[in-house]
């Protein structure tokens, strides 16, 4: 087996196989049930069976406002964390090489400058805690391995803010957004591009921090998102939205190294529309 995706009908996994599907790159797809990272034994007995030579580790619990309710012993933290550390042993155990997705949630947000790979996390929710103790068992284990670090996730299949958006903007005359919260959007197409860009074109193996370009508020991302509505946005501040899991106030990414490797990266307006003319 070349390719095996895990996680494969969430919202990222299921843009992955499309994409390979599009290239008519064989692999195989796994969900939750067909192979539970949290059982050790099973992942190690698929991966000496099957012995995939790269691995896509599209699997996430991504509830994080979930993730607070049980810390250190959550669902959150046995997939995280434990179902990470069981694919990259039994990953390593092949010479299998690893693509794991991370996130911006692993620093506090408060850099007023762009993060870069090397900046110390400091992850200030659970959610971002999990997702820093799976990167450091990456980096520790494997030899051949992709970190890549994303944020604001949307695209056509799964739940995601521009659904959200668009489904409240039928129910409502007007929403209001936090306004103070600074990101950068990520379209899982540009996010499963750069995941298959890193394999073929063998770019150095490491840490690399992959969004669309440019950066905005959630305010500015749904008055984006809902420009041909008549829906109005309100800005209001982070303490006037109350969530259990603290966000980070900053959390844009600096992406030059992941474009220093050539890859193009579209500005997150140009993707978002890209994604909504998808959707007609």
């Amino acid at each position: 087996m070349d390719n095996l995706v895990i996680g494969a009908k969430g919202q990222l996994g299921t843009e992955l196989r499309k994409l390979l599907d599009e290239k008519n790159i064989a692999y195989v797809a796994t969900d939750s049930k067909e192979l539970d990272i949290t059982d050790e034994e099973a992942v190690r007995n698929f991966f000496n069976s099957n012995k995939p030579n790269v691995i896509y580790h599209c699997a996430a619990f991504t509830a994080v406002d979930t993730a607070e309710e049980e810390p250190g012993k959550s669902t959150n933290w046995k997939v995280n964390v434990e179902g990470t550390k069981n694919v990259a042993e039994a990953a390593e155990s092949i010479g299998a090489t690893l693509v794991f997705v991370s996130t911006d949630y692993v620093f506090d947000g408060n850099n007023t400058e762009m993060y870069l790979e090397e900046d110390q996390p400091n992850p200030r929710n659970e959610y971002g805690r999990s997702k820093f103790e799976a990167e450091k068992i990456v980096s520790k284990v494997m030899t051949k391995y992709y970190i890549i670090r994303t944020s604001w996730v949307f695209g056509k299949f799964g739940n995601n803010f521009v659904f959200t958006m668009l489904r409240l903007a039928q129910q409502r005359k007007s929403l209001t957004v936090v306004d103070d919260q600074i990101g950068r959007p990520t379209w899982t197409r540009t996010l499963a591009d750069f995941m298959l860009y890193a394999i073929e074109n063998k770019i150095p193996f490491g840490l690399y921090q992959l969004s669309n370009d440019g950066q905005c508020s959630w305010f500015e991302f749904a008055k984006e998102i809902l420009k041909n509505t008549d829906t109005k946005v309100i800005p209001v501040n982070s303490e006037e939205y109350p969530q259990k899991a603290y966000r980070p106030k900053h959390s844009v990414m600096n992406l030059s190294k992941a474009k220093s490797t050539g890859f193009v990266i579209d500005d997150w307006h140009v993707a978002l529309e890209k994604l909504l003319k998808s959707l007609n």
